[in-house]
Formats: structure tokens, sequence, C-alpha cells
């Protein structure tokens, strides 16, 4: 017998599934991912400067590139090392604190009233120069506003000073000095600001600001940098790095400062300045912008061109100031990121991130700066840019009164519903945060968490005995549909997510998942526990990958306020003892007719177990529903049913007044004689015949055969419901 040998085996076919591409600012096209090592990834990313409170455009890149960081290392696998910097050595931060630091110490002394009345038109002068020389739309209309307020403040105080009343003399000395602070603090900093030499005032201001920024980011669940670098912390680094950018030719000294050659770097065969926004080359108020709110204009004529940037400011009094070759100064606010990613990731890096308003020149000139310093044509292989927030459509700013800060939003949504808000829109794309947006989010919320806690309520034998061998049961047609769905939204969440990061369509697709689902447990009966909760399982995978779910959870929203603080498995069995107990005293009242027995069960289910946050479902037929939901949730439930239950009860009676109100129209028509009725119509008729009928219009015009007969007809209709009248008085 010859020797049997195996037969050839034909592998399955590789059928190119999608593979992860991201829109890269470089190319303005979406690009296929590939890491400069491998699965490690370098990621800087622009962080805040620290001066003010964050508000909810902060949130739309720290969100957005969360999102963006955790999918592709939790889902997609990479390894990812995320660096983050904090500006606090900045012209806004210097001004503020100058301002803030001269306000205290105007406050705290004392003056006159003649001084304080003489101080107000000084201000306002200031004020009134600003406004008029404000160029940017939005600020001056705030300038606008501001002075109409000043202008008011300062009128009051003038005639309480002439009526001589003491009370109402410090009252409108109290309001003028709240309304006029940040004028006040302007004009102050303008005079006095440069003798401000204490270095502690400028380092306490951002030291505020940037513990407050990671409380918000906490509070919005959003990963820490594995690395967080301080402008002030990097002084060495960043002396050396311009040091380098000169040696090659890039960079000159002016006065004590130090500029980047934009035309000299531009020239260079392998160099090309603005590569993310060419089109905005010589755009010079961006460009000045960029250069902060203390250059002078001495400052910006030192410089070879209108196009290049500070490399190293030269510091005026009242600024802070670090030595340096070239004197003591500060560094511009492009250098800060160049040389501190460099010092951490060496002369490459695989992504950099930040909003789009930072494009040009911030980007730009970043790029610019760390070729010129390594020699290279590139340094960031993926620049990616989260895109703007509106506020209901309008862009957000204190003059149009929208300013929405980080704090303020998680006042009235939590950190999930915030992210979820996020998640359903393109993360390049304008977001508009407003009731809508958030309506929208909060109806996803609420549709994956009820799903959530029918599958909890399903399949609590399979936690409680995993092993039983009755949890297995036979697959037929709805199974198999349902698997089907399940298999096709789990291809179309990875499709979404290769594409550019698409977190909408995948929570679309999830949403389309739990529908399917709910059909089948509808229809279902039982339904396949096993099946369900597998479904459930994944969609909270996918949910955590996305940060909306901050704790660990096999399955679900993690709950929080009432008995679920506990272990769920653990209390569970109790309260279903309690439901149970419930359900048989209920069956004996109904019997009973005992009313007393029966509300006394209706408020266990809505007063008492809501607040220990249990939502108890009563279903026809069979035992009732034990759901550990959330005692804020359901009391916000309770809440939205008792004022859908108001206006229901508001609507009634409106109907019913109005009922009333037409009957008793009808009834006081009916008393009229037919005589008249149209008498009283003086505005419409003049003349009238003996019977009442109208002979001439209001403007004496005679009345038209064909409209004589409308109204003849009007008047015999008339006669009837008054002869009815009459009848019915008798």
């Amino acid at each position: 017998m010859s020797k049997r040998i195996q037969p050839s085996w034909s592998p399955p076919q590789n059928t190119g599934g999608p593979v992860l591409k991201v829109f890269n600012s470089l190319t303005r096209q979406k690009e296929v991912f590939v890491p400069i090592s491998g699965k490690k990834v370098t990621w800087y990313s622009c962080g805040p400067t620290v001066y003010d409170a964050s508000h909810m455009g902060h949130a739309r890149s720290y969100i957005t590139f969360d999102i963006l960081r955790r999918v592709l290392a939790d889902y997609f696998g990479y390894d990812i090392f995320f660096v983050m910097n904090i500006t606090d050595i900045d012209d806004k931060i210097i001004k503020r604190a100058r301002q803030n630091y001269l306000f205290e110490k105007y406050m705290a002394e004392e003056r006159s009233l003649g001084a304080v009345l003489n101080d107000a038109k000084l201000v306002l002068e200031n004020l009134l120069e600003t406004t008029q020389n404000a160029i940017d739309y939005d600020k001056k209309q705030m300038y606008e506003k501001l002075l109409e307020k000043l202008t008011k403040s300062i009128e009051e105080l003038e005639s309480a000073v002439k009526s001589g009343d003491n009370s109402k003399i410090e009252e409108a000395k109290k309001n003028y000095l709240i309304k006029s602070k940040d004028p006040l603090s302007d004009w102050l900093d303008c005079k006095f600001g440069a003798t401000v030499t204490d270095n502690a005032i400028f380092t306490s201001l951002p030291q505020h600001w940037e513990q407050e920024f990671h409380k918000d980011m906490e509070a919005l669940n959003i990963l820490k940098p594995h690395v967080l670098t301080r402008v002030s912390e990097y002084i060495p680094e960043i002396v050396a790095y311009i040091e380098k950018i000169m040696s090659n030719g890039f960079g000159y000294e002016a006065n004590g400062s130090v500029y980047f050659d934009v035309a000299t770097f531009d020239k260079k065969e392998d160099h090309y300045y603005a590569k993310l926004v060419p089109e905005a080359y010589g755009d010079t108020n961006s460009l000045q912008e960029g250069e902060g709110d203390l250059t002078t204009i001495d400052q910006h004529n030192e410089k070879h061109s209108p196009n290049d940037f500070a490399l190293w400011k030269k510091s005026k009094p009242g600024e802070p100031a670090w030595n340096s070759p070239w004197g003591m100064g500060r560094p511009g606010w492009h250098i800060e990121c160049s040389a501190m990613a460099s010092t951490i990731f060496g002369d490459t890096l695989d992504i950099h991130t930040g909003g789009v308003d930072l494009k040009f020149p911030h980007h730009d000139n970043e790029i610019a700066q760390s070729e010129a310093h390594f020699g290279a044509p590139e340094w960031v292989k993926y620049f990616l840019h989260s895109g703007h927030l509106t506020i209901a459509g309008c862009k957000m700013s204190k003059s149009l009164k929208n300013f929405v800060s980080i704090q303020d939003a998680l006042a009235k949504y939590t950190a999930r519903q915030l992210r979820l808000a996020f998640l359903l829109h393109a993360w390049r794309d304008t977001l508009d945060y407003s009731q809508n947006t958030m309506e929208v989010a909060l109806q996803y919320e609420k549709i994956f968490n009820e799903f959530f806690l029918n599958v909890k309520d399903l399949s609590r034998n399979l936690v409680r005995k995993p092993t039983l061998v009755e949890h297995f049961v036979k697959w037929e047609r709805h199974e198999m549909d349902l698997n089907r769905s399940f298999l096709k939204a789990k291809e179309n969440v990875h499709a979404a997510l290769c594409d550019n990061i698409d977190t909408r369509t995948s929570l679309e697709s999830l949403r389309d998942l739990v529908a399917a689902s709910n059909l089948y447990i509808r229809d279902k009966k039982p339904p396949n526990s096993l099946l369900l909760r597998d479904i459930a399982v994944y969609i909270t995978k996918i949910l955590s990958i996305f940060g909306a779910i901050s704790e660990p959870s096999k399955l679900g929203f993690p709950v929080s306020g009432g008995v679920e603080n506990n272990n769920e498995n653990t209390i569970i069995p109790y309260l279903e003892i309690l439901a149970e107990f419930r359900d048989k005293i209920r069956t004996t009242g109904r019997s009973l007719k005992a009313t007393d027995i029966l509300q006394e069960c209706d408020r266990l289910r809505d007063d008492v177990l809501p607040n220990v946050g249990v939502r108890l479902e009563d279903r026809e037929g069979a035992p009732s529903a034990v759901k550990v939901v959330g005692r804020e949730v359901l009391l916000k439930e309770r809440e939205a049913k008792q004022l859908q239950e108001l206006e229901k009860a508001k609507e009634k009676e409106r109907k019913k007044a109005e009922q009333a109100a037409a009957q008793a129209a009808k009834d006081a028509q009916k008393k009229i004689p037919p005589s008249e009725m149209f008498k009283l119509e003086k505005d419409k008729y003049s003349q009238f015949d003996d019977k009442g009928i109208p002979t001439h219009d209001a403007d004496g015009k005679e009345i038209s055969k064909g409209q004589l007969k409308k109204l003849q007809k009007l008047q015999l209709a008339q006669e009837k419901k008054y002869q009815e009248y009459l009848a019915s008085q008798h």
C-alpha cells in the first residue's frame, strides 16, 4: 500500500480590509497612518496658555484629541508616548498678572471721591481710544458695550455726588468699581505696568490657572500626558535651540531680541515656509497677533521683514526676564513648542495636534524653526487639527454674552454627555454647542443606558450561575438574524474608525445594533440572554475606548448615588426579594380592592426606591423588573414626568377654559336681538334700515346687493337663535 500524504491546502484569500487613515493638515487629505517606528507613536499636543478659566473652545481640542488618543491606543493597539506643554510665559499672562496686581493695589489704597472721579474720566478716555482703534469686529462690539456701561456708571456716580446722599454715593462708587474693573485695570497697566518688578506676580497667576486646568481635564475624563512641559522650566533648552538656528543661518539679533529670517529659510531648496497654510504667507495681521499684545512698534520695525517672527524677546520694564547671550529677555511664543518637543522626542515626531486656529502662524512657525534647527526638510509626519466650536451657531465671545467655561458646561451636563456630543461630530469639523446638539447626545445616552439595564435584567442568571447548562440554548432564526446584525455592526464600526476615526458613524452603527436587539427582545420569548450580553459587552467596550465610560465596567454605564455604590450583583438578590414580596401584596390588594395597600405599593415604586437609585418596572403577567439606575437619573426622570403631567393638566384646563369662553360667547350672542346685531359693528357700518340691516359701510359707501343678501341670511340665523333664547327664559 503506497504512503498517504496530506492534500494541498488553499489559504483563505486576503480581502484587503480597511486600513487606518487620518486627515493630515500637511496634505489636506486622508493619509494611511504609518508611524516611524512600528507600533510606537510619538505625539506632541499644544496645551493651554494659563491666564484664565478654560472654556468650551479649549474642551473642543482636549476632548477631541483624548478620543483620538484612546482609539489609537486601545482600539488599534499603538504604543503612544504623549507630551503636552503648558505656556506659562506669554504676553497675555504678563499683562493679566500686572492688571490683577495693580487693580488690587488700587482698591486697597485710600483715595478721595474726587480722585476716583478724575481717574474714572481718564479710564473712559482710554477705553474710548481703545474702542476706536479696535479692528476685530467682536472686540470692537465688546468695547462698545463696556463703554456704554462704564459711561452710565460714571454718570450715576456724578449724580449721587450732586445729591449729597452718602449712602447713594457709596452704592454708586461700589457699582462703578465693579463695572470698571477691566477698563480700569487696562488703564492702570498702561500707566504703571512698567513699575511691576516682583517676578512672583508673574508666576502665581499661571500656577493658579494651570491647577484649575488640570481639575477641568480630570472632570472631563481626559487622560493625563506622559510628560508635561512648562516653558519656564525649559529656558536653557530654548536658548540653546535658538543658538543652533542662528548658527545655521536662519536667525538674527536686533537690539537684544532674536528673529527668525523667513526669507532666508524659504529660499532654501529643502525648505518651504507656511506648509500648512501657504496662502497665509504675508498675512501681517495674523503674524502681528502671533507676536503678542506687548510687542511695540519699534520691535516690529527692527525686523528685517514683517514676515519674520520673534524667537527671543528683549524684556521691557514690567516684564519677567531670563539671562541669555543677547541680554535679559524671554522666549517668543512659537519657539517654546519646537524646543520642548525636540528635547523630548529628538528630530522627528509622528503626530502634532492643536486647534485649527493655531495652524498659522503658530504651527507653520514651529515647523520652520524645527526644520531650520535640525537642517531637515521634515519635522512632523502628521499634523491633526480639531475644528472650531460655536455657541448656538455664533462664534464664542464675551461680547456676545455666550462665553461658556468648562465648569459652566459641567454644571449643566455630565462629562459623558459632553463627550457624546463631541463623538457625534467629525473631529475636524466645526462643532456647534447648543441645546439641540446636547439633546441628541442625551438621547443617545438614554438609548444605550436603557439597553444596558434591560440586558442586565435579562441576564442576571448568567452572572450568578455562569456555568449552568441551560444557559446554552439552540440558536434559531431570530438569533441568527440578530447575530448577523451584530457582526455587521462590528464591521461598520471598524470601517468607520479606520476612516479618519469617524466616531459619529460608529455611534450610529451601535445605535442601530441596539434597535435590532430591542426588536429581538420584543419578538423572542424568552430571548437568548447570552447573545444579548455579548452585544452589550461589545458596546460597553467601544464606549469605554471612546472615554464615555470612565470607570472599569464589563457591561453598561457605572452609576452613582444610592444603593448602587455597593456591588450591584450583591444587592440585586435582596431587591428582587423585595420586588417579589411587593408583587404578591399588590396582587392581594387588587383582589381585595384595598386602595390603601395599592397606593403604598405605588409609593414604594415611585418615591421610595428612586431615592436610593432603584427603578421598579411593573410588567403585566410577569415579575416586576428591578434596575439599578442611579438616584440622580431617577430623580430627574421623576421631575420630568411630573412636569409633563403638570403641562398636561395645564393644557386640559386651557382647553376647558377655551370651551367655556366659547360657550359663553355663544350664549351672549343668542341674547342679541336681530335688529341690533349689526349696529354693534360700528367699525364696519354707518347707516341701517328700519330692520337693522346695514345700508352703508363705515366709509359711507352703499352696501352692494350681493353683500346685502348675505347680511339678511345672517340676520335670519340670529332670529332663530334669539327665539331659542327667549323660549328658554319661560
